[in-house]
């Protein structure tokens, strides 16, 4: 009884903060990951007006278009909204503070993590705090994340409550046991990690435990405008890919294409480059595919462009037809840019011609045989994904293909 009640009290307060804290740690990241490629990018800088130097600002018509030539909004309105929800969730201000709407001129806007004005609320502070052990953890050479079976079942990615807790207190995050196991309840409750099965509440014990949210997710700007932004989910079919372009304002289609051009092609119209499945199974890693424009999503489950599925036996036969290759791939600022699908093996379904993995020398109707050393062989491409996704950013990949 005593369980039920607490995983009850669970679940109400989960299921409390999840649409808030969702939105809130979307937005947090998307602006986050913008800010960063500004700065790369030269956007974000020291600028004069009137005498007076303002640091680490852009200008507002500027920034429009460096969005549309980046492919991140089809319109100046449409980069508009995306900036103006980033104003709106206090990512970024007007440098004097003087404009409440973000306008396409000349103006000066700055990220507030550059001024130091970004107001930390106690929710901000613990998905802060969770975003950086979640970056510690994948940074260090640690055996902590491993796959383990738990009633039954084998989870990918697991953590031991009572090792998570070692590790926090060795890498000095918390000075006790008592207050580390305290940081792990407040990372569940406010949906950062969760029990494998949802029956626990975090305690200092050896039960399994994942994060739910994959901060290394390359988010696409338009996404903040989405359905599921707004506290909708839009309905996706499991086996859909991402699409990795969207559609051009003029109304040509450039969707990347998930099947040779030469046969008939169902486009997919999606939201960012990746080499994960969109679905989102129960481990909450994945989330549903937002829409790039007003029209909804193309749901629909195109062909494999395999010619025929192949075993592991066969693939590894000697002197069979195969050949292996190797492919190490550092992820962009919105993904690999590849998406897998199949099972036992899986096989690489598509890859965008300008992306990180086109770049290393992936193409389609590749078998995956292994990601960052683990054979892959027997899994499905959800598994597959799930070990991409939640792994580095620079993924290491073992591929047969035909000679």
């Amino acid at each position: 009884m005593v369980l039920g009640r607490e995983m009850d009290a669970i679940g109400h307060t989960t299921q409390k903060k999840a649409a808030e804290l969702e939105l809130m740690a979307e937005v947090l990241v998307t602006g986050e990951q913008l800010r960063l490629r500004l700065h790369e990018g030269k956007v974000i800088k020291d600028r004069r007006h009137h005498l007076r130097t303002y640091p680490n600002c852009f200008v507002a018509k500027e920034l429009i278009d460096w969005l549309m030539e980046h492919k991140e909004a089809s319109d100046r309105d449409t980069a508009i909204q995306i900036m103006q929800k980033l104003l709106d969730q206090s990512i970024i201000h007007h440098v004097c503070d003087e404009h409440r709407e973000f306008k396409d001129l000349k103006l000066f806007y700055r990220f507030r993590k550059d001024d130091g004005t970004f107001p930390l609320d106690n929710q901000a502070k613990v998905f802060m705090r969770g975003q950086r052990i979640y970056e510690k953890l994948m940074n260090t050479e640690n055996n902590l994340l491993q796959s383990r079976e738990e009633e039954g079942g084998t989870f990918e990615r697991t953590l031991i409550a009572s090792e998570f807790i070692d590790w926090l207190l060795q890498e000095g995050e918390m000075g006790t046991r008592e207050e580390a196991e305290q940081l792990g309840r407040r990372l569940l409750e406010h949906g950062i990690i969760q029990h494998v099965t949802n029956k626990h509440h975090f305690s200092d014990g050896a039960l399994l435990y994942q994060f739910r949210m994959n901060f290394r997710r390359r988010r696409r700007l338009m996404e903040l405008l989405s359905e599921r932004g707004r506290g909708g989910i839009i309905p996706e079919n499991h086996d859909s890919p991402f699409c990795l372009r969207k559609q051009n304002s003029d109304g040509g289609n450039t969707s990347f294409l998930s099947v040779s051009p030469t046969k008939e092609i169902k486009v997919v119209v999606g939201a960012r480059r990746s080499s994960m499945s969109s679905s989102c199974g129960s481990s909450g890693y994945y989330s549903s595919s937002p829409t790039l424009s007003s029209s909804p999503p193309v749901l629909c489950n195109p062909k494999s462009v395999l010619k025929r599925q192949v075993s592991p036996e066969e693939l590894q036969t000697p002197g069979g037809p195969y050949i292996k290759k190797t492919f190490t791939i550092l992820g962009d600022a919105v993904g690999w840019g590849f998406v897998v699908r199949g099972n036992k093996p899986c096989h690489i379904q598509a890859v965008d011609p300008s992306g990180p993995a086109a770049a290393a020398g992936m193409k389609v109707c590749q078998f995956v045989v292994s990601v960052n050393g683990l054979n892959v062989l027997s899994l499905d491409y959800r598994t597959v994904s799930n070990l991409i996704l939640t792994g580095p950013r620079t993924v290491v990949m073992e591929v047969m293909e035909e000679a």
